[in-house]
């Protein structure tokens, strides 16, 4: 048997704490393990180490509330990490019933939702981070060198598209947030295949995922500002928020918005119309007398 979610998010959060983080002494370089031992973890937590090595080793499914609670508090868990062990340990005492989810849809309030903030980048996310609809700037922000048709998955682009791993200028910290909001995902649904079939082409495919996936680290993508080193406009920082969608809890709006009068904002504004039918862009280029307008870089679609 296998230690499972429940077993590997332990293990991980145990070999990332010091003896000295918990009031421990270090026995310096003989000391053989990473991080704490289990029987100094059980002991830390007021639980048997015989007790504590079965619930990591998925040899017990039934942790009680205040084990967790315990455990939580000896591993040090923030308030996002102590939410995910609730829901680790609860999906480990049922029986997994994988069965094929139905396809997410677009609600029509959501759908009036996207065209009403059409004045700055948005999309809508699936649980499983796939595009459901973005406006024409979100989509030229993001994913220009892609169809404004296509659908992709953010997370595959992130890890597997060459243009996105160049859009981020930190791209690490960008994988690290997409890979712990995973973690929350998978945690809350850990019967879906379609999110196991991600994973598992991420796992295969990229060794930075199966990196970060190993560390277990957990957190979801509420609101962070990142720089895009944007091809057609340059430089832009924008801060990308997450916002819920009432009548489909398991989709999120995604807002990506600049400080007002700042250069990233003049970059939204050069995009947006680099953006626009052509039409209104040879329009808006008359109108300005520029001459720096001009459309995504067609080399940037061979990806």
């Amino acid at each position: 048997m296998t230690a499972g979610p429940l077993g590997d998010f332990l293990h991980a959060r145990r070999a990332r704490l010091r003896p000295s983080d918990v009031g421990l002494a270090d026995v310096g370089p003989r000391r053989r393990v990473a991080g704490l031992r289990r029987e100094e973890l059980a002991h830390l937590a007021g639980v048997s180490v015989s007790y504590y090595t079965r619930l990591e080793q998925g040899l017990s499914r039934g942790a009680s509330a205040e084990v967790l609670d315990a455990i939580a508090r000896a591993l040090q868990l923030d308030a996002h990490e102590r939410a995910h062990l609730d829901r680790l340990a609860d999906a480990a005492r049922r029986t997994p019933q994988p069965r094929r989810p139905r396809p997410e849809k677009l609600a029509d309030e959501t759908r009036d939702l996207l065209r009403a903030v059409d004045s700055v980048p948005a999309l809508v996310l699936g649980r499983r981070t796939d595009v459901l609809a973005w406006n024409t700037l979100g989509h030229a922000l993001l994913a220009g060198h892609l169809d404004l048709a296509q659908r992709p998955n953010l997370s595959r682009m992130l890890f597997l598209d060459p243009h996105c791993r160049e859009l981020y200028a930190d791209w690490k910290r960008k994988a690290r947030a997409v890979v712990g909001n995973l973690r929350i995902t998978v945690g809350k649904h850990p019967d879906d295949p379609l999110l196991a079939e991600l994973i598992g082409e991420l796992t295969m495919k990229s060794p930075e995922f199966v990196s970060l996936w190993r560390d277990h680290r957990v957190g979801p993508c509420d609101a962070d500002s990142y720089e895009l080193r944007h091809p057609v406009v340059g430089s832009v920082r924008v801060t990308q928020q997450t916002l819920s969608v009432a009548r489909s809890p398991e989709q999120v709006l995604i807002v990506c918005t600049t400080p007002a009068g700042s250069a990233s904002e003049e970059a939204l504004t050069l995009l947006r119309q680099v953006s626009a039918p052509e039409p209104v862009r040879t329009a808006a280029a008359a109108a300005t007398g520029s001459a720096s307008v001009r459309p995504y870089p067609a080399a940037a679609q061979d990806h």
